[in-house]
């Protein structure tokens, strides 16, 4: 079994800055794109991915990850971490979210029912994603 081909993070970082793309780096380093891509994040050169963990806490159903409560909620988590979001859909995802919590409801998830509003508890979790966008919006 051979050893695996390194990537140079300095030639990776000069070659990547000259606009070469994510196949000819791999072509030219040996290795496959998925490599080139982790030698990119562990090289510093990679923006770092939004994390919707903290918002979407749930291990959602495939049937359910593009729902409109999904989509709300990588919509504010994504704010609240300072990426760009298309101004009706962040727009909408606050209406949703300031309605819920002006109702005093929440938002739940079950893997067989899916979204569903509930009472807030004292606090909720829709609030806490609410405020974390806002902050970050203001």
């Amino acid at each position: 079994m051979g050893r695996r081909p390194q990537v140079d993070h300095e030639e990776l970082a000069r070659l990547a800055a000259r606009g070469w793309s994510t196949a000819d780096l791999a072509a030219h380093f040996g290795v496959t794109e998925s490599g080139i891509l982790q030698a990119k994040r562990s090289a510093g050169l990679s923006k770092p991915m939004t994390d919707h963990s903290a918002a979407i806490p749930w291990k959602l159903n495939r049937s359910h990850s593009q729902s409109g409560p999904a989509t709300n909620l990588r919509n504010l988590s994504a704010a609240a971490q300072g990426k760009a979001v298309h101004k009706d859909k962040i727009n909408t995802a606050l209406r949703w979210a300031s309605r819920l919590v002006e109702s005093g409801l929440d938002i739940a998830y079950d893997p067989d029912q899916g979204f569903h509003e509930v009472e807030a508890p004292r606090v909720s979790h829709i609030a806490k994603v609410l405020r974390s966008a806002q902050e970050k919006l203001d």
